[in-house]
């Protein structure tokens, strides 16, 4: 929504610095909603992890998938995070020409620049990471049939060689 709605309608206001005052104000009154998503992740992947401590020790897909599941959460916070210090340096060199919210012109602020470079890749991988999230809880989903649980029962009752 942000990447193509909020920064496509800023993108025509009239005139570059109105463009990043728009998208500043829309991605700051996002950051609440998106912090509280975060947060509402965390404490409903850990209660996950929790209530299903026994399936993960026993079922290495499980414990794989877990893993990645939680290397890549927190990859997405990362990039969030970072995308909001970004978003605060452009919100603090407003007054400076730009194409568009993520678009440099050529008498931009080479900071604000950076910072709007960054800011167009960071758009597109918060997106990204969360699409792998849904793809890896669905294999998760897919993991807890009783076919699966029963191959991790059968192999964690082996004697380990």
């Amino acid at each position: 929504m942000g990447a193509v709605g909020l920064n496509g309608a800023a993108a025509t206001a009239q005139g570059s610095r109105e463009t990043l005052r728009l998208s500043s104000i829309g991605w700051g009154l996002w950051a609440p909603v998106s912090a509280s998503a975060i947060v509402v992740h965390a404490l409903g992947g850990a209660g996950l992890i929790a209530g299903n401590a026994k399936r993960i020790e026993r079922q290495d897909e499980a414990k794989g998938n877990t893993v990645i599941k939680t290397v890549v959460t927190v990859a997405a916070v990362g990039v969030t995070a970072y995308s909001g210090a970004l978003g605060k340096k452009v919100y603090e060199h407003q007054d400076n020409p730009t194409e568009s919210a993520t678009e440099p012109a050529s008498g931009t602020d080479p900071e604000l620049a950076k910072a709007q470079k960054q800011l167009k890749y960071c758009q597109w991988a918060v997106p990204a990471l969360t699409g792998v999230l849904i793809y890896l809880g669905a294999q998760q989903g897919e993991q807890q049939r009783p076919s699966q649980q029963t191959q991790g029962r059968f192999r964690s009752a082996l004697p380990i060689t």
